[in-house]
């Protein structure tokens, strides 16, 4: 099984009762798994609302989009001829 980002788990069987899975997660991020298989994530709004989101600093955002097209670029090259 990959590494969960969470240590609450339900099946998809158990999240055909979604109040049932938020009550018992108490509030808290859970991973949705599929035959021990990870499918993805329910996070309630309680522990979104806990929190803090910070507005990302323009020369940050520019820096982080010039690394990704740095590291992108030998891929977009090579699709060129495809």
């Amino acid at each position: 099984m990959e590494n969960l980002l969470t240590n609450k788990t339900a099946s998809l069987t158990e999240f055909r009762d979604p109040k049932n899975v938020i009550r018992k997660a108490g509030g808290k991020p859970v991973a949705i798994l599929n035959r021990n298989k990870l499918e993805g994530y329910f996070v309630p709004v309680s522990a979104v609302n806990k929190i803090n989101f910070e507005l990302a600093d323009p020369n940050e955002v520019d820096r982080a989009i010039a690394e990704s097209v740095a590291r992108n670029q030998p891929i977009l090259d090579y699709l060129k001829d495809k």
